[in-house]
């Protein structure tokens, strides 16, 4: 009897090792899942880290190569801004030496009238007003060649050309004309008095001959 009992024992005790084997291997594997699991997550964390280690660098690199360009680009326009601000400066000074020049000889010029004139001192007068209007030319002249001188290839001069003298003048000429006619307005009365004068003189001294 005891021996049939004994193949019944060594039965569950194969059925029970059997069952811890069985237990063992998928506690085995669960822990293998879970460490998968684990080095799966350390993976795509190691991943994101470099993907933010990567755009990291490539922010730093753009960083650097824009500083770099615009350090450049600021640096040359700082030298250029301040070549066109001294050239703008000393035009500026030119432009405001030319208007007050301008303005004085505009002064002289409409100063000038030949209703104020004195009869006998015409000739030294209209000397005098001619020898104004040459120096208004002659400055206007230089000051124009000055200005086109330093102006940029893509600027245009507004002020118009002179003329060198009277005859190529239409305006010049036709003061000319006028101060000839305020002149002879002025003799012409003196004339006509002493050709009278001169008449009453041979008349009366005619009969007593």
């Amino acid at each position: 009897m005891s021996e049939r009992i004994r193949p019944i024992e060594q039965m569950l005790q194969l059925n029970e090792e059997d069952n811890a084997s069985t237990e063992h291997l998928d506690s085995q594997v669960q822990k293998a899942q879970e460490q998968l699991i684990q080095l799966k997550r350390q993976q795509e964390q190691i991943e994101k880290q470099k993907r933010e280690l990567e755009e990291l660098s490539r922010r730093q690199e753009e960083l650097e190569r824009g500083r770099a360009e615009m350090t450049d680009k600021l640096t040359r326009s700082l030298v250029v801004l301040e070549r066109e601000a001294y050239d703008a400066q000393k035009k500026m000074e030119q432009l405001r030496a030319t208007r007050e020049s301008f303005g004085q000889h505009l002064e002289l010029l409409e100063s000038i009238d030949p209703r104020t004139w004195n009869p006998s001192d015409l000739t030294k007068e209209l000397s005098r007003a001619l020898s104004t209007v040459d120096d208004a030319r002659t400055e206007y002249s230089q000051q124009r060649s000055r200005l086109q001188a330093t102006a940029d290839e893509h600027e245009s001069m507004p002020l118009p050309e002179t003329s060198s003298g009277f005859e190529s003048s239409s305006g010049m000429a036709h003061s000319f004309g006028q101060w000839l006619q305020i002149g002879l307005a002025f003799t012409l009365p003196l004339i006509v008095f002493g050709m009278i004068a001169l008449l009453l003189f041979l008349w009366l001294n005619g009969p007593a001959r």
